[in-house]
């Protein structure tokens, strides 16, 4: 059976990480996300798998290839040209119009097929999803969950008669004018059919275009509420609650990767460390290379990517921190993100360190860490703790 994965957005509200990496690229404790979706696919059948790409479009493309080692056939539909200067230049086409561009080319989609989007991370089943979508005569089915009003408009709203027949569909409304709290979880079930009601050439969408459409037109347009794990990751706070949900148990469908040397206490291969002279608490997870030096304190639930160095006297808490980052001595991250140059809280909200000269507390750790005596150092966080209080 044939499936697609929206992989071509720039994923603006998951910056900085999506400065250097796709959305479907982020990594759930170094596996991508776009790996557990193929996985599922295959698990119910679908083997025929095209991908709109587009931002950082050969990142997913030289990781996942034709799909051979997951078990699946991909192919590429790219978004966008070549410049003057051999660059790639993405420019998506909205959700439908991907769609619309694959089937243009050649026609693939000749049977019921499902759409993901490439962002979430989901235990579904689509087997029985399908069969739902079929027994209606549906041309299109949303798989929905409820959501609390104060977060409906991250997403987009469907409101539904009792049969399940969508009435209406709001794109991210303001919270006071939503009617509903139930959401579209971005996993859409189409008849080819569906080709007839979305133009070619054309920037469209699905949630914003090609559903109210259905909608005007009265189609057999149907939404399913279902019982399963859905994980979006569709901006920084949403993968912060995500990494966390793995290393506490929550979310079930994925395993902590490495060896478990303590209680709640995960390694990569020959990490660093004395672990009679540090004080950690799980649930931890450090990735291979990865050193932590005497007096460090880490506080899970915590990620520490591979080939970092966490450094004397250093504080982690409750915190993610991405690969080859350098923590230097007596700096204390609590509830940040740790992403290349960047710092990021759990709002979303970054600090470029090494453009505020503060590098000496992270940095790369392929580099040569900055030269700064005792009381440029103290003198500097005195600063940051004035700037913060005020």
């Amino acid at each position: 059976m044939k499936a697609m994965i929206l992989a071509a957005g720039k994923g603006t509200r998951v910056r900085p990480i999506t400065y250097t990496t796709p959305k479907p690229m982020i990594p759930i404790l170094q596996k991508p996300v776009m790996e557990f979706l193929l996985e599922l696919l295959r698990q119910h059948g679908f083997d025929q798998i095209m991908v709109n790409v587009s931002h950082l479009a050969e990142e997913i493309e030289s990781y996942f290839r034709d799909g051979q080692r997951f078990g699946v056939e991909i192919g590429y539909s790219f978004e966008g040209s070549i410049d003057d200067n051999g660059k790639l230049v993405g420019k998506a086409i909205g959700s439908a119009g991907g769609m619309r561009k694959i089937q243009d080319f050649k026609t693939f989609f000749d049977d019921t097929f499902i759409v993901l989007c490439g962002d979430a991370l989901i235990d579904l089943d689509l087997t029985a999803a399908v069969k739902w979508h079929r027994e209606k005569g549906s041309i299109a089915t949303i798989i929905t969950k409820s959501v609390p009003p104060d977060e409906v408009s991250s997403y987009g709203i469907v409101v539904t008669d009792d049969d399940g027949r969508v009435k209406e569909f709001q794109e991210k409304p303001a919270v006071e004018e939503a009617k509903s709290t139930n959401i579209s979880t971005g996993i859409y079930i189409f008849e080819p059919e569906i080709f007839e009601h979305i133009p070619s050439n054309v920037e469209y969408d699905i949630g914003g275009d090609l559903f109210p459409k259905l909608v005007e037109i009265g189609a057999p347009f149907y939404a399913k509420a279902m019982d399963f794990e859905w994980v979006d990751i569709g901006k920084v706070p949403d993968y912060w609650r995500a990494i966390r949900g793995v290393l506490s148990g929550e979310i079930k469908n994925v395993q902590i990767p490495g060896n478990q040397v303590k209680e709640g206490i995960y390694t990569g291969l020959n990490v660093a460390v004395n672990w009679d002279k540090v004080d950690i608490t799980g649930p931890v997870y450090i990735g291979a290379m990865t050193k932590i030096e005497d007096g460090a304190k880490i506080v899970g639930p915590v990620y520490i990517g591979p080939s970092c160095c966490v450094c004397s006297g250093a504080t982690v808490e409750n915190s993610v921190i991405f690969e080859y980052s350098r923590l230097g001595p007596g700096v204390m991250l609590v509830d940040k993100l740790v992403y290349g140059r960047y710092c990021v809280d759990k709002t979303g909200a970054s600090i470029d360190v090494q453009a505020a000269s503060l590098d000496w507390l992270i940095t790369d750790a392929r580099q040569v860490p900055p030269a700064h005596n005792q009381a440029e150092r103290q003198a500097i966080a005195e600063l940051l703790d004035t700037s913060s209080a005020s």
